[in-house]
């Protein structure tokens, strides 16, 4: 699976397509008010990121596992204390409803947990490269 995000923005402009293998999509996000930028940072985004991942990844194991879940609400939290620091404490707490016992729920939940591929790429040292830089100049 291939996936590829990009973002295109200039004055009163912002654009979002996303693709993963050849099925492409946007998701509306408009720029900031002053004109410039995106009007959600890459925090929020990297959060939302976690949560739907998991949410996703709660809905799939759960079908493998014969267990009709109902709905999945997840909240991520955490910390950018400075201008290009890193996240710190990130937490998430999920609530699952699902159509079985609450010891099969949490089950469900703990192995979610350790099976959530953004998760697991940020529990690594995942290198991000960049392989190109493109400067024009406009006049």
């Amino acid at each position: 699976m291939r996936i590829t995000a990009r973002v295109e923005n200039g004055r009163n402009r912002h654009q979002v397509a996303l693709a993963t293998n050849d099925r492409m999509q946007s998701i509306p996000i408009p720029p900031k008010p002053d004109e410039f930028g995106s009007s959600v940072n890459g925090g929020e985004l990297l959060f939302l990121a976690l949560a739907t991942c998991y949410r996703n990844d709660i809905y799939r194991e759960g079908a493998k596992r014969g267990i009709a879940v109902e709905r999945v609400e997840v909240e991520v939290t955490g910390d950018f204390e400075t201008e290009g620091a890193a996240a710190t404490n990130v937490t998430y707490r999920p609530r699952v409803m699902a159509k079985t016992s609450e010891e099969s729920i949490r089950e469900l939940m703990v192995h979610t947990d350790r099976v959530a591929e953004i998760h697991n790429t940020l529990r690594t040292a995942t290198p991000v490269t960049l392989s190109r830089v493109e400067a024009v100049r406009v006049d």
